[in-house]
């Protein structure tokens, strides 16, 4: 058995205590590379993820001429009067009522933290038909808007002379409703079960508007006619002497 040397003790612990060291440098070696990798495909793929998203507004074709227009064989004070009446029966604020436009709006509460309101307009404009006959273009649009709670912090003051305004610890917080989101809506079903709606007013109130008779002017009655004059009356006349 080999006998060491106290003096020899101590370098071999050294030796040993540095080789963890060594082979700890050695995994940061290696780890370097994989932390770079890492780096570059999370840039990649938030670059990927960040491409620009397709606005809705950019896929309007302006093809369709039916989803919100319907045509009436009435007049724009009828077809607008109808319109109204037929908001009303669905609960709908009126606004607005001219002969050419009805609008209206109603609220809506589909969440315990989320209002919605929809505004209804519809615009009636005349137009030409056939044999004379008076027809309506009634347009619909609605308008929807989102609003949300939003907490609102606030503190107290009290205003102290010539210090100014001086701010008490007592905070608190208001609720406030703020508009979120703002869409027209498009749903054809929609539109389809709001001018079936009107088309019913519209019968109720007859159509189109009755036609006034037309008087015919009368003929002038014959004059009566002329008396003949009456005949002359002769008078004797007396004859006057000669005086020669």
């Amino acid at each position: 058995m080999l006998e060491t040397s106290p003096a020899e003790t101590p370098v071999r612990i050294r030796r040993a205590m540095i080789m963890p060291l060594r082979f700890s440098s050695d995994l940061s070696v290696l780890r370097t590379p994989v932390l770079v990798l890492g780096l570059l495909s999370s840039l990649l793929l938030t670059a990927c993820g960040s491409s620009p998203r397709r606005v809705s507004y950019e896929t309007e074709e302006f093809d369709s001429t039916t989803s919100h227009t319907r045509t009436y064989a009435a007049t724009e004070a009828q077809t607008c009067e109808a319109a109204r009446r037929a908001l009303l029966s669905q609960g709908y604020m009126i606004n607005a009522a001219n002969p050419d436009l009805v609008t209206g709006r109603k609220s809506f509460q589909p969440a315990f933290e989320v209002h919605v309101e929809v505004e209804f307009r519809v615009v009636c404009a005349r137009e030409g038909g056939k044999a004379g006959k008076r027809s309506t273009v009634a347009f619909a649009t609605a308008l929807q808007d989102r609003y949300g709670i939003k907490k609102v912090n606030n503190s107290a003051s009290v205003g102290v002379g010539a210090f100014g305004s001086l701010s008490l610890p007592f905070a608190g917080s208001d609720d406030a409703m703020v508009k979120v989101a703002s869409e027209t809506l498009t749903d054809e079903l929609f539109y389809d079960r709001f001018f079936a709606l009107l088309d019913r007013f519209l019968e109720g109130q007859g159509g189109e508007e009755p036609a006034t008779p037309s008087v015919a002017p009368e003929a002038p009655r014959p004059s009566a006619p002329l008396a003949p004059p009456a005949p002359a009356t002769p008078f004797p006349v007396k004859p006057v002497p000669n005086p020669g």
